[in-house]
């Protein structure tokens, strides 16, 4: 199978042997409303259809093996290996072994993809909000950083960290992201300038807001900033990344749930090879 056309190949300054994609609604099989790349078993799907669909992914990584995670919107590390099974808990993942493709699902959560100067080592994360605000990017960017010690004893990590890239992949934008004052609460409260990510929505009888749009790719670049991680590629929050506002081409869960019942998945990977 070839790499469909509306697929995306981040755009990013990627060390030799350090691979990475972002699939798109297009080029399965499975029938409404997953048409027709949906990668998700846990959606209501036809489980042989996203067997199928998951095939052909690995088919286009080139014989890497993408390993499916269950995420569960929280900041658990899982290390990859060719022994890695699918459905192991964690959001976010790291791998230095070539073949074994770091394998974030989404239907509007971010998926940032991060890679060393090295080329030896590749992690993933699953930045939805819950995730974003409990330490997730924090979490894949140690593992990473712990790699590259093991490889380099001594290294500091400011220095690996400099060296490390970002790349954020199609989400929620900040136009349709509309969310309560406890998510915001959830940012600012362990960091405040994170409050310049949340517009007004409204506001209540005592004049404070009563709803808010997040722009969750600007918090996640705020968060990488912090961690010293300045390359950061991708999703800038403007329209064409965002996942709910083109139908034909993203799954979205805020968009389908409801109308729906539910939506597929899409998937980031990175990998060596």
């Amino acid at each position: 199978m070839g790499l469909p056309a509306d697929w995306i190949v981040p755009d990013w300054p990627a060390p030799a042997g350090v691979h990475a994609l972002f699939t798109t609604r297009a080029g399965g099989v499975s029938a409404p409303p997953f048409d027709s790349f949906n990668l998700g078993d846990h959606v209501r799907d036809d489980p042989s259809a996203v067997a199928a669909n998951r095939a052909r992914l690995g088919a286009v990584l080139g014989g890497a093996r993408p390993v499916f995670l269950q995420q569960v919107h929280g900041t658990a590390l899982a290390t990859l290996s060719a022994a890695t099974v699918d459905g192991t808990v964690a959001d976010a993942c790291v791998s230095t072994q070539p073949g074994v493709a770091c394998t974030i699902m989404v239907a509007d959560c971010l998926p940032v993809l991060l890679a060393h100067r090295s080329g030896m080592m590749v992690a993933a994360a699953h930045a939805g909000w819950r995730g974003l605000a409990s330490g997730v990017l924090e979490t894949a960017v140690n593992g990473l950083v712990a790699a590259v010690q093991a490889q380099e004893a001594g290294l500091p990590p400011e220095a690996i960290v400099r060296d490390a890239m970002a790349w954020l992949g199609p989400c929620i934008g900040p136009d349709a992201f509309e969310v309560g004052p406890e998510v915001r609460d959830a940012f600012t409260g362990a960091m405040s300038e994170a409050g310049v990510h949340f517009a007004p929505r409204g506001t209540g009888g005592n004049g404070s807001a009563i709803k808010y749009l997040a722009n969750l790719p600007g918090l996640a670049r705020q968060r990488l900033r912090a961690l010293g991680l300045h390359a950061i590629h991708g999703n800038d929050g403007t329209p064409p990344w965002c996942t709910v506002g083109q139908p034909s081409r993203f799954f979205s869960h805020r968009r389908d749930a409801a109308v729906l019942g539910s939506t597929g998945r899409m998937a980031a990977c990175i990998w060596l090879g």
